[in-house]
C-alpha cells in the first residue's frame, strides 16, 4: 500500500485517467475500504440508539425519525463529501495527510517550527519545496505577525497537539463502542444472554485484538477490504429491503425542510440529540490521515461510488423500518434485519468492527511515533512490522497502554450511548482543529485571498460548532472521558517537548569555543589515539558542552573525531540520497568532521547496521569533494566550522576514493592496533561468539591507488580508512536535567518530577539510537536549566 515513488498526487498533480493510472487507483480504492472505512462504515451499529436518548425519547414518532435521517444525510454530505473529499485532499504534503501534514505544511511556508536545530540547508530539501512557494502580499501582515510572536507559535503547536491527543482518545474509545456494539446484537436473539454476559464477550475480543497487534496488520491485511465490502453490500440491501418493506416515503426526507420541522418541534432536545447524528461521520478524519498509502484520487473513488451511497441507503432504511416500528430504536439496526440473515449479518458487522478498530489502533502508534519525530513524545519501542509495506508499526507500550484504558472504559461504562457520547466529543474536536488548521493552509500555502479562508472557516465552524455544542452538554454523560484522556497525554507531550527544547537551549548557549580548540592545536593538548570516536549531539552547529567535558577529564581522545546529529525536519520523508549533511570542524590537521543525519517526521529509522560504513563513505565523499570545490573550505576562518554538502547515497556507492571488500573477520591480517584496551577486546570477541550475525560480514576500506589524486586528500582518506579498521566508538552524554535553584515552583514541578520522571522510564537515546552497547562511552553531565 505504499505509495509508489515518483510525484505525489496533489492539487498540482491530477491524476490523469489513462488505463494503467485508472487501474492502479482502483486497485488502491479497493484496499482503501479495510484501511481508511472501517471505522466510518460501522456507525449504522449505533446512530439511531444514540440519537434518541434522553428528553429525545418523549418525541420519538414518524416526523422525528424523517428528521434525524435527514439530518444525517446533509451531514454526511457536508462534512466527509464537500469538505474532505473535495477540499482537504488536496492540501496533501508530499501526499501525506492527517494533522501532522497541515502543521508540516504550515511551518515550512511560514516560519512557525518550535524544532530547535533547523538549518538553512534544510529548505533545499526536495520534499521541502512541495506546493507553490510564493508570496501572496495579502497573506503578508498576518504571517508577520504569527512569526514575530513566539506565544502564538506555541499556541499553535498546542492546537495541534490537543487535537493530536484528542486521536489518541479515539483510539481508547473506538474499539470499546464499535465491539460492544456488534456483540449487543447476541442479546437481540438470545434474550437469555444477560449485560454482564455480553460485555464478557466483548472484553475477550478486545483482549484478543490488542494481543494480536504485534504480529502487524500485513498478517491479516487481506482479509480487511472483502470483509469491508461484505459489510457494505449487506447493509445497502438490508437498506433497500426497508425502504420499500415499509415506507418508501423516507425518500421525501432527503429535503432539508425536514430538518427545520425536526428543530421546530424538538427545540432543545433536538439540538442535544445532535451528540448522536455526529456519530454518522466518526472516522471521516481516517480519509485524510491515511492519505499517504493511497492516492486522493483513489479516496474519492472509495467514498463518492461505494461508501456515500451504501450509508445513505442504510441509514434510510433504518429510518424507514424506525418509522413504523418506533420502539425498536433501542437495537434499531440488529431489528432491521429480516430473520433469515441475521446469524450472517451478525458475524459480518463483528468482524466489520473489529477492523474498524484495527484502523484506529495503527493509526495511533503512527500519530505516538509522528509526535516522538516533533520533540514532542518521550522514546518508545518501536517494532516494524512489515518488510514489504513502509510504515506499518507497533508500539508495545502504547499497545497495552490503549488495551487497559478500552477495557476500563468498556468494563466502566457497558451502555454503547454513554460510550458513544465520549466519542463524539473526542472526533468533533479533532475536526473543529483540522478545520482551522486547513483554513491557514489556504491562506499560507494555497496563495489564496484571507477571505476565502474566512469563509470556508466560517462555514464549517459554523456547522462543527453546532455538534460540539451539542457534545459538550453531554461531558456528565461519558463526554468527560477523552477530555481527560487527552489533558493527560497533554500533559506528557508537553512536558517533555519543554524539557528536551530547555536542554537544547543549554547545549546551544554552551557551545564549546572554536578559538579554544584551535589554541590547543591539531593533537587538542591530548594524546591521539587510532580510532574514530562517533560524539553524539542535539546540536547541528557547534561542538556540544560534552566533547570539552570530555576531554578536561580523560587524557586521550580519538584520532577522527565526528560530530553527529540526528534530528527530524518537518517533511514526511526525507531521501536516501539527501539524508547526510557533512562538513568539517576545524581545519584540516585536526581531523574533525559533522555529520547531520535528517529524518522526516514519518520515516521509519531501520536498524540496517550499515551505518558506521555509510559514515566513513561519506566523509571520504566530502573530503575528495572538498578537494575540487574550494568554496566548501574556503578560507582558513570560514573552515572553522564550515560550509556543509548533501552526500548522496548513490554518489558514496559510486565513490572511486575508497575501494570496498566485504571480508570475514578472520580475513583480517595485520590488523592496525585497536585503541581499545585487551579486556574490552576480549569482551568483544565474546559478544560476537554470542552473535554470529555480528561478525559474519564485514566491510574493509582501502584507499583507491588512482595516481590523479591529491596527496592531501590520500593522506587523510588514509587515516580515516586506519582508524575505522582501529574501531568506532560512541561518545554521548549521560545527561541530569534539574532546574536552577531560582526557578519558580511550577518550573521546578516540571523539570525536577514531570520531566525526569519521563527520562527515566522511557527508552534511552542509544538504544533509540541503536548504537552497539558494547562500544559505547557515556559522559555524566549535569544541566541547570
Amino acid at each position: 500500500m505504499e505509495p509508489e515513488p515518483g510525484i505525489p498526487p496533489g492539487p498540482s498533480n491530477p491524476p490523469f485517467l489513462s488505463w494503467v493510472n485508472l487501474s492502479r487507483n482502483l486497485l488502491l480504492a479497493y484496499q482503501s475500504f479495510g484501511v481508511v472505512y472501517g471505522d466510518l462504515s460501522t456507525s449504522p451499529l449505533f446512530v439511531y440508539k444514540s440519537t434518541f436518548i434522553g428528553k429525545l425519547q418523549e418525541h420519538e414518532n414518524e416526523d422525528s425519525i424523517f428528521g434525524a435521517f435527514s439530518l444525517i444525510f446533509w451531514t454526511i454530505t457536508l462534512i466527509p463529501l464537500l469538505k474532505y473529499v473535495f477540499i482537504m485532499l488536496a492540501a496533501d504534503d508530499n501526499g501525506e495527510g492527517g494533522t501532522f501534514a497541515l502543521y508540516s505544511l504550515l511551518c515550512r511556508h511560514a516560519k512557525l517550527s518550535l524544532l530547535p536545530n533547523q538549518q538553512a540547508a534544510d529548505e533545499e530539501l526536495s520534499a521541502y519545496k512541495y506546493g507553490p512557494m510564493t508570496q501572496n502580499d495579502s497573506s503578508s501582515p498576518l504571517k508577520r505577525f504569527l512569526e514575530k510572536h513566539k506565544k502564538l507559535r506555541t499556541a499553535l503547536l498546542l492546537v495541534v497537539l490537543f487535537g493530536t491527543c484528542m486521536v489518541i482518545g479515539d483510539g481508547v474509545v473506538t474499539p470499546a463502542i464499535s465491539v460492544l456494539s456488534a456483540v449487543s446484537g447476541l442479546k437481540v436473539e438470545k434474550e437469555k444472554l444477560t449485560s454482564g454476559e455480553v460485555l464478557l464477550i466483548a472484553c475477550v475480543i478486545l483482549v484478543g485484538l490488542f494481543a494480536l497487534q504485534h504480529f502487524g496488520t500485513h498478517k491479516v491485511a487481506f482479509l480487511f477490504a472483502p470483509i469491508i465490502i461484505m459489510w457494505l453490500i449487506s447493509i445497502m440491501c438490508i437498506g433497500l429491503y426497508n425502504i420499500i418493506r415499509w415506507n418508501p416515503k423516507i425518500v421525501q426526507a432527503l429535503s432539508p425542510y425536514y430538518i427545520i420541522k425536526f428543530f421546530k418541534e424538538n427545540g432543545k432536545d433536538g439540538w442535544i440529540s445532535l451528540g448522536g447524528i455526529l456519530l454518522s461521520i466518526t472516522g471521516t478524519e481516517a480519509m485524510f490521515a491515511d492519505l499517504g498509502h493511497f492516492t486522493a484520487f483513489s479516496i474519492r473513488i472509495a467514498f463518492a461510488l461505494v461508501i456515500y451511497p451504501c450509508l445513505v441507503i442504510q441509514y434510510m432504511g433504518q429510518a424507514a423500518f424506525l418509522s413504523k416500528n418506533v420502539s425498536s430504536i433501542p437495537h434499531s439496526f440488529y431489528h432491521s434485519i429480516p430473520g433469515p440473515v441475521f446469524w450472517p449479518v451478525f458475524v459480518i458487522a463483528t468482524l466489520a468492527a473489529i477492523v474498524g478498530s484495527q484502523s484506529v489502533i495503527t493509526a495511533t502508534f503512527s500519530i505516538v511515533k509522528q509526535c516522538h519525530a516533533l520533540g514532542c513524545f518521550p522514546r518508545v519501542k518501536i517494532v516494524h512490522t512489515s518488510k514489504h509495506i513502509y510504515g506499518q508499526i507497533y508500539i508495545p507500550e502504547i499497545n497495552w497502554i490503549l488495551m487497559i484504558l478500552t477495557l476500563a472504559v468498556t468494563i466502566g461504562f457497558h451502555d454503547t450511548t454513554l460510550i458513544g457520547n465520549a466519542y463524539g466529543l473526542a472526533f468533533m474536536t479533532v475536526m473543529f482543529v483540522t478545520t482551522f488548521l486547513m483554513s491557514l493552509v489556504i491562506v499560507f500555502v494555497w496563495q489564496r485571498s484571507i477571505f476565502l479562508a474566512a469563509g470556508f472557516l466560517l462555514f464549517f465552524w459554523l456547522i462543527e460548532g453546532v455538534y460540539l455544542s451539542s457534545a459538550i452538554m453531554k461531558v456528565p454523560q461519558g463526554g468527560w472521558v477523552p477530555i481527560v484522556l487527552s489533558c493527560i497525554f497533554m500533559v506528557v507531550m508537553y512536558v517533555w517537548h519543554y524539557g528536551t527544547r530547555r536542554k537544547y537551549s543549554y547545549d546551544l548557549h554552551n557551545k564549546v569555543s572554536l578559538k579554544w580548540l584551535l589554541g590547543l592545536g591539531p593533537s587538542l593538548g591530548i594524546v591521539r589515539v587510532p580510532g574514530i570516536g562517533l560524539i553524539y549531539s542535539e546540536l547541528a552547529t557547534g561542538v556540544p558542552p560534552i566533547f570539552s567535558h570530555f576531554v578536561t577529564n580523560l587524557p586521550a581522545f580519538h584520532q577522527v573525531l565526528i560530530f553527529v546529529c540526528v534530528k527530524s525536519v518537518p517533511v514526511p520523508y526525507v531521501s536516501p540520497e539527501e539524508r547526510f549533511l557533512v562538513g568539517r570542524v576545524c581545519p584540516r590537521p585536526y581531523r574533525m568532521y559533522r555529520c547531520v543525519v535528517r529524518y522526516g517526521y514519518k520515516d521509519i529509522r531501520r536498524d540496517d547496521g550499515d551505518f558506521e560504513n555509510l559514515l566513513v563513505q561519506g566523509i571520504a565523499e566530502f573530503i575528495q569533494m572538498e578537494a575540487g570545490e574550494p568554496q566548501l573550505s574556503g578560507s582558513e576562518t570560514s573552515s572553522l566550522d564550515g560550509k556543509m554538502a548533501v552526500i548522496s547515497t548513490k554518489t558514496i556507492q559510486s565513490n572511486m576514493s575508497l575501494v570496498i571488500s566485504e571480508v570475514e573477520d578472520f580475513d583480517l591480517i595485520n590488523p592496525v592496533p585497536c585503541s581499545k584496551s585487551a579486556t574490552l577486546q576480549s569482551l568483544r570477541s565474546a559478544y560476537e561468539e554470542e552473535n554470529p550475525q555480528a561478525r559474519t560480514r564485514r566491510m574493509k576500506f582501502q584507499v583507491s591507488t588512482n595516481p590523479g589524486m591529491d596527496p592531501v586528500v590520500r593522506d587523510e582518506l588514509q587515516e580515516l580508512v586506519e582508524a575505522k579498521e582501529a574501531g568506532v566508538t560512541y561518545i554521548m552524554g549521560h545527561s541530569y536535567i534539574k532546574a536552577r535553584r531560582s526557578s519558580s515552583i511550577l518550573k521546578k514541578l516540571v523539570i525536577d518530577m514531570g520531566y525526569s520522571f519521563l527520562r527515566k522510564n522511557c527508552r534511552g537515546p542509544a538504544v533509540a539510537l541503536n548504537i552497539p552497547h558494547i562500544s559505547l562511552i557515556e559522559v555524566g553531565m549535569i544541566y541547570y536549566v
